[in-house]
C-alpha cells in the first residue's frame, strides 16, 4: 500500500536543496574577500633601492604567485631573477579549508599590501592574514622548515576549567599533528577537529604546514609551535582560544568555530509518486518559498560583504592625530585586575622597576611562570579610560612588531585602574648602564655600536616599516630597554604620533617629551616631524659615544653642553676625546668617527638638513656612503627653574 503525502506539504527535490546550498556557498564567499590581516615582518638589514632590477624580480615574482593563487593545492612556490643578485623566491599557502575563490582574494591583497604598505624595500618579508600567507626572500627557503620569524596570539578570557581545557587542548593538537605531518605526497598537509566536552563548548582546532616540507619536519614544526602556547599545555592555565604563526607551519584552537566544517551531508530523497495536479502545485509552492530564501540570502550576503568593506577601510584609513579606533578591536588582549596583582605580589614595592610621568613599573610573574613588565598609570593624573595617551600606547604597541619595540602583551582597565602589560627585559634602560660610572664599563663597543644599530632599525621600522607610520617624539636613554642579550628594545609610545601616509609634519601647542633631547623646531615652536625623532636618535648617539647625559647639563648656567662638545671636537680634530673613558682601546677609530659624524648630521639645526632613518641605516651599515659635511648644531637650553616652554 502506497503512502499518502500530507495535502499541501511542497516537494522539496535535489535541485532546490542545491540551489539553497549554492546560495549559502555564496554568502561565505562574500565573506572572505576582505582578507583579515593578522601580522607581517620585514628584514630592514637586507634592503633594495627603488626601481632597481631586484624590485623588478619582485614584481615580477608577486605577479606569477597572484597568477596562480586559484591552484586546488592552495600553494605555489616560484623564482623570479635573471641574476643572482636580483633573484627572488618566493610562496603563499592558503588555509586548507577555504575555497580557490578565497584563496586568490587573499594572495591578491597580499601581493598589493606587502609592498605598499608594509615592506616597501625590504628584500625578506612574510605576511599573514586569516586565509593565507605569503613569503619572499633573496636566499632560497623551498623545502626548508623554519620557525622564524613567529608571531603568538592568544585568547586570555578566563576559563572556569582550565586544567581540564588545557588537557583537551594538548591532547587534540597530538592527534593532529601526526594527521597533517603524514599526508601523502601532493595532499594539503593539513588537519581539524572538533571536540564537544560537558564541562564547556565545542573546541575546534587546526593545524597546517607547508607542502614542499618533509613529514618529519611538518611535525617537527608543529611541536615546536604548541611549545609556544604556554597557557594551553601546562595543565595550569587554559586559554580560550590561541594561535601560532610560523612561517613553515601554524595552529590555532578556539572554542567558536574559525574554518569551513566540512561535515556537509549529500541529501538524496527518493521521490515519492505523484499526480500531475500535485506536482504542479509542488512546484509553485516550492518556487514560492525558494525565491524569497534566495532573495534575502543574496541581500545579506551584499550587506555583510558591504559591513566588511567598510570596516576594513576603517581600519586602512586611521586618523593622522592618533589613528585609534577604540580598545575593542583588541579585546583579546584584556587582563583582569586579579591576575596582574597575583603576578605582582599587589603591587609590592619588592617588584618595583621604576617609574615616570605617567605612572609606576612593576615586575611581575604570571602563574605559568611567565615574566611581564607591569605599567600601573597613576590614578590622580588625568589619564583616564578614554585619554589620547592610554588608547595611544595600547593600539600603538598591539599593532606594531619588531624585534627592536618593546612587545605589548595586554592591559587592564577595572575601575580607576588602568595597566599595560609588556614583555619583561630583563636589563632594565639604557641610562641604568650608561650614566653610572661603574655600570658604564659593561657596555663595551661593540656593545654600544650594537645598541646604536638596533635603535636605528626600531625608528626606521616606525618611520617606514610598520603598518603605520609613527613618530616617537620622547627617544631617550630612559625609553630604550635592554633585553638578556643587551639588544635596544624603543618602549613608552604614550606620547607617539600616528601621521597618514602622505602627512609629513605636525603641530601642538602642547609641548611633551624631554629637554636635552628635543629638536628646535618642535621645543620653540611646537613642530614634529620624522626628523624631530631623528634629532633625538642623534643625540642618544652623542650620549652613547660620551657616556655623558645630555639634559644634565641644563642644571648650569656654565656647562658646556654635550652637542657644543661633540661640536668641537669635530672641528678640531681631537674625536676620540669625546669617548668614555672607560671605553679604553676597545673600539674602532673608523667605527667611532663615523658614528660622531652621523650623531652631528642628526642634529642639525633645519630638519631639511637631517638625513632620513633609512639612510642613517645604510650609513651605519656602510663605509662605502659618503657622508655630508655637518654644521655648527644648536642647543635649546632650559633650566630647571623654567618648567614651561615660553
Amino acid at each position: 500500500m502506497k503512502k499518502r503525502r500530507k495535502k499541501g506539504m511542497p516537494s522539496f527535490n535535489v535541485s532546490m536543496i542545491l540551489v539553497i546550498l549554492s546560495l549559502l556557498s555564496f554568502l561565505s564567499l562574500t565573506s572572505a574577500q576582505a582578507p583579515i590581516y593578522r601580522y607581517h615582518s620585514c628584514s630592514n638589514e637586507s634592503t633594495f633601492t627603488p626601481n632597481s632590477t631586484y624590485q623588478f624580480s619582485l614584481n615580477h615574482l608577486l605577479f606569477s604567485l597572484s597568477s596562480n593563487a586559484t591552484r586546488e593545492s592552495g600553494f605555489y612556490n616560484a623564482t623570479a631573477g635573471q641574476t643572482p643578485a636580483a633573484t627572488i623566491y618566493g610562496l603563499f599557502l592558503c588555509r586548507g579549508d577555504i575555497t580557490t575563490d578565497a584563496c586568490r582574494d587573499c594572495v591578491a591583497t597580499a601581493t598589493t599590501e606587502i609592498v605598499q604598505q608594509y615592506c616597501p624595500v625590504g628584500k625578506v618579508a612574510v605576511i599573514w592574514y586569516d586565509d593565507c600567507m605569503l613569503r619572499y626572500s633573496n636566499r632560497s627557503f623551498f623545502s626548508t622548515m623554519e620557525e622564524e620569524p613567529s608571531y603568538v596570539l592568544l585568547n586570555l578570557r578566563k576559563l572556569t576549567e582550565q586544567d581540564s581545557f588545557g588537557k583537551l587542548v594538548e591532547a587534540t593538537l597530538n592527534d593532529l599533528v601526526p594527521q597533517a605531518a603524514n599526508a601523502p605526497s601532493g595532499v594539503k598537509k593539513f588537519a581539524t577537529k572538533e571536540v564537544s566536552s560537558m564541562e564547556f563548548q565545542t573546541l575546534y582546532s587546526l593545524v597546517q604546514c607547508t607542502p614542499d616540507i618533509s613529514s618529519s619536519d611538518c611535525n617537527m614544526c608543529l611541536r615546536g609551535a604548541m611549545t609556544k602556547l604556554p597557557k594551553c599545555c601546562d595543565g595550569n592555565q587554559g586559554t580560550r582560544g590561541g594561535r601560532v604563526l610560523y612561517p613553515s607551519c601554524n595552529l590555532r584552537y578556539e572554542t567558536n568555530p574559525f574554518y569551513q566544517i566540512q561535515s556537509v551531508r549529500t541529501l538524496s530523497p527518493t521521490p515519492t509518486p505523484m499526480s500531475r495536479v500535485t506536482r504542479s502545485k509542488g512546484k509553485i509552492i516550492t518556487i514560492a518559498i525558494v525565491v524569497p530564501i534566495a532573495v534575502s540570502l543574496v541581500l545579506c550576503a551584499m550587506i555583510y560583504y558591504l559591513l566588511r568593506r567598510r570596516a576594513r577601510k576603517k581600519y586602512n584609513a586611521l586618523p593622522a592625530e592618533n589613528g585609534a579606533s577604540g580598545i575593542t578591536s583588541i579585546e583579546s588582549l584584556k587582563f583582569d585586575l586579579a591576575t596582574i596583582e597575583a603576578a605582582t605580589h599587589k603591587f609590592s614595592d619588592e617588584q618595583k622597576l621604576g617609574g615616570g610621568g605617567f605612572g609606576v613599573v612593576y615586575k611581575g610573574i604570571l602563574s605559568n611562570g611567565q615574566k611581564i613588565a607591569v605599567k600601573r598609570l597613576l590614578m590622580n593624573s588625568e589619564q583616564g579610560p578614554d585619554t589620547k595617551e592610554f588608547k595611544n600606547e595600547v593600539i600603538l604597541a598591539a599593532k606594531l612588531h619588531h624585534r627592536n619595540l618593546v612587545r605589548l602583551l595586554g592591559f587592564c582597565i577595572e575601575g580607576e585602574e588602568k595597566i599595560l602589560v609588556y614583555e619583561f627585559v630583563p636589563n632594565k634602560s639604557l641610562d641604568y648602564f650608561l650614566f653610572d660610572s661603574k655600570k658604564q664599563r659593561l657596555l663595551d663597543w661593540s656593545t654600544r655600536h650594537k645598541i646604536i644599530e638596533g635603535i636605528a632599525r626600531g625608528i626606521l621600522y616606525l618611520h617606514e616599516d610598520s603598518q603605520l607610520k609613527v613618530i616617537h617624539r620622547d627617544l631617550k636613554a630612559s625609553n630604550i630597554l635592554l633585553d638578556e642579550d643587551m639588544n635596544p628594545k624603543i618602549s613608552d609610545f604614550g606620547v607617539a604620533r600616528i601621521f597618514g601616509v602622505d602627512q609629513t609634519e605636525g603641530n601642538t601647542s602642547t609641548i611633551v617629551g624631554t629637554y636635552g633631547y628635543m629638536s628646535p623646531e618642535y621645543a620653540m615652536h611646537g613642530q614634529f616631524s620624522v626628523k624631530s625623532d631623528v634629532y633625538s636618535f642623534g643625540v642618544l648617539i652623542l650620549e652613547i659615544l660620551s657616556g655623558n647625559n645630555s639634559s644634565s647639563f641644563d642644571q648650569s648656567d656654565t656647562a658646556t653642553d654635550l652637542l657644543t662638545s661633540a661640536w668641537n671636537h669635530w672641528i678640531s680634530g681631537t674625536f676620540l676625546k669625546l669617548l668614555d673613558p672607560s671605553l679604553r682601546d676597545s673600539y674602532s677609530t673608523n667605527e667611532v668617527i663615523r658614528c660622531i659624524h652621523i650623531g652631528l648630521l642628526c642634529v642639525q639645526e633645519n630638519p631639511a638638513d637631517r638625513p632620513t632613518m633609512a639612510s642613517i641605516n645604510l650609513m651605519l651599515n656602510s663605509n662605502t656612503v659618503t657622508l655630508s659635511s655637518p654644521q655648527k648644531p644648536v642647543f635649546f637650553r632650559h633650566r630647571k627653574s623654567e618648567p614651561n616652554m615660553p
